[in-house]
Parts: C-alpha cells; sequence; structure tokens
C-alpha cells in the first residue's frame, strides 16, 4: 500500500469515526463499533507519518495524514466518552430501579 493510499484511508477512517460517533446518540449500537474504525485510523496516519518521515511519498501525503491521525484520535475519544455515559446512564437505571425494590 502506497503512503497516498494509506493517508488517505486514515482520513476516510477518522472522518467515519466522527460521523460514526455522532450516529451513536441516535443508533445505539453503532457506537460500540465505531472505535475500530477510529483506531484504524490512527494507525494507518501514523504508518502514513513515517513513510514521509523516510521520504517514501509522492505529494502532499502529510497533510492528509495528519488530518486522518487527528481525526482518528479524537474520534476515538468521543466514543470512549460515549461509551463511558451509556455505562453510567445504566448503572443509574439500575441503582433507580434496585432503590425503588423492583429489581
Amino acid at each position: 500500500m502506497t503512503t497516498k493510499n494509506m493517508a488517505i484511508v486514515s482520513l476516510v477512517c477518522g472522518i467515519v469515526g466522527i460521523a460514526g460517533g455522532m450516529l451513536g446518540s441516535v443508533i445505539p449500537f453503532i457506537s460500540y463499533i465505531m472505535p475500530l474504525c477510529s483506531i484504524a485510523g490512527i494507525v494507518f496516519g501514523a504508518l502514513a507519518l513515517k513513510n514521509v518521515k523516510a521520504g517514501n511519498c509522492e505529494g502532499n501525503e502529510k497533510g492528509l495524514a495528519t488530518a486522518g491521525l487527528v481525526l482518528g484520535i479524537v474520534a476515538l475519544a468521543l466514543d470512549v466518552v460515549a461509551i463511558i455515559c451509556v455505562a453510567v446512564c445504566a448503572g443509574a437505571i439500575i441503582a433507580g430501579a434496585a432503590a425503588a425494590g423492583n429489581y
């Protein structure tokens, strides 16, 4: 895989990770799958930047790789926060039901 392809895959995975984080609030199970796409964006962005630093590039892959890496990191952070929020809400519901004597 060329450096340009890795940079483009990183950018696309980062964008999909951000969009999936927003859709995760509407479609619950997407928020559990999207961290995989965010991690792929981080990995491909790091590999592309490594190739750019080694001099194995044809054009402006550094910008694409950097954008993909940053979007992947932001998307992963948002995905982790979303999963924590779901866990806290589930715990609050269970605690409320236990306090009411229904559980």
